[in-house]
């Protein structure tokens, strides 16, 4: 169908507040802003870049964001109290585009139970911040929180009023991921049907994904006549997430025929954003993931296999390419140069400086010793070492260690710390890894409680490099940590020192030989 034929779909990401609110998912400014240049490069219409009243780190985040990111409407939460509206437009005003995005909860459940307001309160507190805001800008956007469970007559008067004082956008949340398809259906038609007013707003959805319906509702409302999608990248946030924006994205492209509506979005950036996003959060993206898993275009029944050699949409409905896949996956060998691992970042999507490649390219060299062959995976995990790369105080130089069942292992552990090496033998832990780790506190002087120990393989074969995310916590702050290797062990090791030098980073433990923490693999 031709495009000029098919509504223009608002994509609306919250990746940057909502998605931030995953467990463990917090972000730093630098990375914030490395996710909001990449936002503009996929196409979003609407970064909602944060809450700028929750902390001052939020609120300089989304400052920052405003001031130096353009090409998208730049959005900040408020609820509806004047002091967080006050807030929300002190971030945003720098913005090319600035949005106030003010909320207030309007289910029976949350104005008996939260708000303790009957419904007249919740009204009135709706209208005056809605005014307020819109007395700072004229892009606003209103959602009456937990929508999905209001009653229906009281959700018509709500967003009314809310329209009737300024309100640019009506945001309709599923807020707990209780819809369904149908409901969510029936509510969009009912407002259009019976606001006298709506049409002088945007309606938007908001759905989480609690019952796995995310995606499903918020096509349902696209149906109904909803212009704008509430999404975050990998479908990250609040318990379960939110509506992936890869899924949304490629449902209505690949269904235009049904749902007549597209967006502006570069579906070519989907993978290196998704990519990207798991990278900086420490989410990993499941395999069987719709769209950007690794699995998503990979056939192995050998019916599939046969079609697809046949004819490639018997099997596959989308183009592994149009969402930023490669053609090809085996690509490089030890006697590939510069130019064509440079050729190679680039077609998987990314941008690298001359800095940058050089150390990929000594990494790929040292990778290249050790595989015969070097996937794209293996080199995306490269560049996303060196992207994400924080400043290494700590580095190990070498271990060795011995261990068998029913043994304690023996390790003997060096790290270098600028200029000097430090060394360690202990026996210690309940297996080789652990072990390491607790060598790496000893020598470090830095003691962790671990949360989080995830490994696993970047490609295929039995030289396959592993992949070892952890997430520790120190001085009641989460850190993340990353390493990859052949050597799983060595894998565990980097990652281990990747969290220890991010705390380093930001704080000053007492120096020397620590007190060993008991670390243990969760």
């Amino acid at each position: 169908m031709n495009d000029t034929n098919q509504r223009k779909i608002v994509i609306f990401d919250t990746t940057l507040r909502d998605g931030e609110q995953s467990p463990g998912a917090s972000m730093n400014l630098a990375e914030k802003m490395e996710v909001a240049h990449a936002l503009v490069e996929l196409g979003v219409d609407v970064i909602e870049a944060g809450f700028p009243i929750a902390s001052p780190g939020d609120f300089q985040s989304v400052c920052e964001i405003a001031r130096a990111v353009r090409g998208a409407v730049i959005c900040g939460l408020a609820r509806c109290r004047n002091a967080d509206i006050d807030r929300a437009w002190e971030a945003v005003k720098d913005a090319q585009r600035p949005r106030i995005h003010v909320f207030l909860a309007t289910s029976a459940i949350h104005r008996e139970h939260k708000l303790k307001m009957d419904k007249d309160e919740i009204v009135r507190r709706a209208v005056d911040g809605v005014k307020r805001a819109a007395g700072y800008c004229s892009d606003i956007e209103f959602s009456p929180e937990d929508a999905a469970r209001t009653e229906t007559d009281f959700l018509c008067e709500v967003v009314q009023a809310a329209i009737d004082a300024g309100a640019t956008t009506v945001n309709i949340p599923d807020t707990v991921g209780y819809a369904t398809p149908m409901q969510m259906k029936s509510v969009i038609e009912m407002l259009r049907r019976r606001v006298p007013n709506i049409c002088r707003a945007v309606i938007s959805v908001h759905c989480h994904n609690d019952l796995g319906l995310a995606v499903a509702n918020s096509l349902a409302a696209v149906q109904a006549g909803a212009g704008q999608v509430e999404c975050t990248i990998n479908g990250i946030g609040e318990r379960a997430g939110n509506c992936s924006l890869e899924e949304i994205v490629m449902a209505l492209r690949t269904r235009g025929d049904y749902y007549h509506a597209n967006t502006k979005i570069n579906s070519r950036r989907l993978v290196p954003t998704s990519r990207m996003v798991a990278g900086i959060t420490g989410i990993q993206v499941q395999r069987n993931k719709a769209v950007v898993g690794q699995n998503a275009f990979a056939h192995e029944a050998g019916i599939h296999q046969d079609g697809m050699l046949k004819e490639r949409t018997t099997y596959e409905i989308m183009r592994p390419e149009d969402v930023g896949f490669a053609m090809t996956d085996l690509v490089l060998g030890k006697h590939s140069g510069r130019a064509a691992l440079a050729d190679r970042a680039k077609a998987l999507g990314y941008e690298l400086t001359g800095e940058q490649l050089d150390v990929v390219f000594a990494d790929f060299k040292v990778l290249a010793d050790k595989k015969k062959d070097v996937y794209d995976g293996d080199i995306a995990s490269l560049i996303e070492q060196q992207i994400h790369a924080v400043a290494e105080q700590w580095t190990l130089q070498s271990y060795r260690v011995t261990s068998g069942t029913g043994l304690i292992p023996e390790i003997s552990l060096t790290l270098r710390h600028g200029d000097k090496e430090h060394n360690t033998k202990m026996a210690s832990g309940d297996g080789p890894i652990d072990a390491v780790l607790l060598a790496i506190e000893e020598i470090t002087g830095i003691n962790v409680d671990c949360k989080d120990f995830n490994v696993h393989s970047v490609t295929v074969g039995q030289d396959a490099q592993g992949e070892v995310r952890v997430q520790v916590e120190y001085g009641g702050r989460l850190y993340r940590g990353r390493g990859i290797s052949t050597d799983s062990i060595e894998a565990s090791a980097k990652a281990f020192l990747n969290a220890i030098n991010r705390i380093a980073a930001v704080s000053r433990p007492s120096g020397g030989i620590g007190r060993r923490s008991g670390f243990k693999i969760p």
